[in-house]
């Protein structure tokens, strides 16, 4: 029982501790190692139909980051920080269903039957509607992400997401698929001195309402 609270306690103040980080130490990197362990995190993410729309660019050579840094308006954590990921969703295709729900029929934790009953609805909610398949991947990509900034600041290293670059640049420089929408940049990397605690929030009362 004290396990599984201390470990909540961990979480929330995890959660509760974070903020922006503006300055990276920038001779600290990260190992190829961690950048996968930090997606291997992000993709545990809610995701709808068990979709898994998502993709994630890691920028981290000097050589990426000059690329990415113009069209990211030239802010400081492209550059600064180990690495900056650019989190695609993928618009909904529910013919992928079938695919991304075999690892678990042949794991036993699904019955093959259920597939049909997953696939038949999502394409009836998604596939004639544009909006929704984009609001999909967006909604996707940000689940992501929020996991990739908790599990970074769980691991000691601070993080930035930015929605401030150019995204049809960005489409075209790191040659994304016409179904896939670059939703945020996430930079990721050791601080230094000088970082903001978490800013004051709006208070509950202000934003909940009871019903």
């Amino acid at each position: 029982m004290n396990n599984g609270s201390n470990a909540s306690n961990a979480v929330i103040e995890c959660i509760l501790s974070r903020s922006a980080t503006k300055y990276y130490d920038r001779s600290a990197a990260l190992s190829d190692e961690q950048i996968r362990e930090l997606v291997r995190i992000g993709t545990s993410a809610p995701t709808s139909f068990h979709l898994q729309n998502w993709r994630f660019i890691a920028v981290r050579t000097p050589e990426a980051k000059a690329r990415l840094s113009p069209i990211a308006w030239s802010q400081p954590a492209v550059t600064d920080a180990a690495v900056t990921f650019i989190v695609c969703g993928q618009l909904v295709d529910t013919s992928v269903i079938p695919e991304r729900l075999a690892p678990l029929v042949n794991a036993g934790v699904m019955p093959a039957a259920l597939v049909a009953e997953w696939e038949n609805p999502a394409r009836e909610l998604y596939m004639a509607y544009p909006q929704r398949r984009r609001d999909e991947a967006v909604r996707t990509a940000t689940f992501g992400a929020s996991a990739m900034i908790y599990a970074a600041r769980s691991m000691g290293l601070g993080s930035t997401p930015m929605i401030g670059f150019d995204a049809d640049a960005v489409h075209r420089e790191f040659e994304l698929a016409a179904d896939e929408v670059p939703v945020l940049l996430l930079s990721v990397g050791a601080e230094r001195e000088g970082n903001w605690s978490q800013k004051p929030r709006r208070p509950v009362h202000d934003v909940l309402t009871l019903v």
